[in-house]
């Protein structure tokens, strides 16, 4: 007999996606440039992209809130432009924590408001994000947890595939991949710098993590992973092309990124056989479906284990009751 346990979903949001879940050292930020308009900031929670120009500067996602002012000292030693867009790839405060300081100190670009008073028409920066992840920042906060502060929430969002803006001299696409590691992850393709700035659904340090109490579900993860693929064009015979920020950790091309979409999907193929063959979550656990991936992406400790995983994607594969 299978013994009831606690869905990992709710011990996800319990533990991992709430600011400094991913860990309490004092943050040591780095900038790397990318290429065209871009560079990447590590070491404020999550990776966040940087795009400078003449117009202004252009984030991507923003880290956890304790962070906030020694992004913006980053951001002021690359440009003493103002910033004018934040757009945020999903939900989760080690992406969105920095929202409301770094937001305030940018300014929109905008012509007036419904009161007819120009003074603050410009004040902040625009937060773009999905539908969804509004309506999450915005929902009554869980008991125990501190509510997310008005100036955090994004101020213009898309119900459509995509959402397009031109800055910096270069289009940018904001495109929605549903049901994926949420239910509003957005991936932002600068089409001129050929960088495309890819959010939680693509972590190559670790396995996919799958965020089921917000919408996440391991199929749709792949079928990201397979459209961020289409959307890479590689450099002939060498590393390059499109690049890929992660959510978390390196730099990436597209090999990168095939590498990682073949893992999850021998590993979804596995799971699915064994809940096929009438397996508990337990017996699925002990066959060890991950082990000849572990040493590259499996953990004991942390914020996302293997068997975390496995009984996330467990729960997403199996048929619906």
């Amino acid at each position: 007999m299978t013994r009831n346990v606690l869905p990992v979903s709710f011990i996800a949001a319990a533990l991992l996606f709430v600011p400094g879940a991913r860990g309490q050292q004092p943050a040591e930020l780095h900038v790397l440039p990318v290429q065209g308009n871009i560079s990447m900031l590590v070491g404020a929670g999550s990776n966040i992209t940087v795009q400078i120009g003449k117009n202004g500067v252009l984030l991507v996602d923003t880290g956890l809130a304790q962070n906030s002012e020694k992004v913006l000292a980053e951001i002021r030693k690359l440009s003493a432009k103002p910033i004018r867009y934040i757009i945020n790839t999903h939900v989760h405060p080690d992406h969105t924590g920095g929202n409301a300081v770094i937001a305030k100190a940018g300014r929109t670009i905008a012509g007036g408001n419904v009161s007819g008073n120009l003074q603050d028409a410009g004040d902040g920066a625009a937060v773009l994000a999905y539908q969804a992840v509004l309506d999450r920042m915005s929902a009554p906060a869980a008991q125990g947890q501190p509510a997310i502060p008005f100036g955090a929430l994004p101020t213009d969002t898309y119900i459509t595939n995509e959402k397009h803006i031109f800055f910096n001299g270069e289009g940018i696409e904001i495109i929605h991949q549903p049901a994926a590691h949420t239910d509003g992850d957005s991936f932002v393709f600068f089409r001129r710098s050929d960088v495309i700035s890819a959010g939680d659904i693509f972590t190559p340090g670790n396995y996919p993590v799958i965020d089921l109490q917000r919408g996440g579900t391991f199929q749709g993860i792949i079928d990201a992973l397979n459209r961020l693929i289409e959307m890479t064009i590689p450099a002939d015979k060498q590393e390059g092309g499109t690049y890929v920020i992660p959510g978390h950790g390196r730099l990436c091309d597209q090999a990168d990124v095939v590498e990682y979409r073949d893992m999850a999907t021998i590993i979804r193929d596995r799971i699915r056989n064994l809940i096929k063959k009438g397996m508990t979550l337990e017996q699925v656990k002990a066959s060890k479906p991950t082990r000849d991936y572990d040493p590259e992406y499996g953990a004991t400790t942390g914020f996302w284990t293997t068997d975390m995983f496995v009984e996330a994607a467990y729960r997403s594969l199996s048929p619906a009751k």
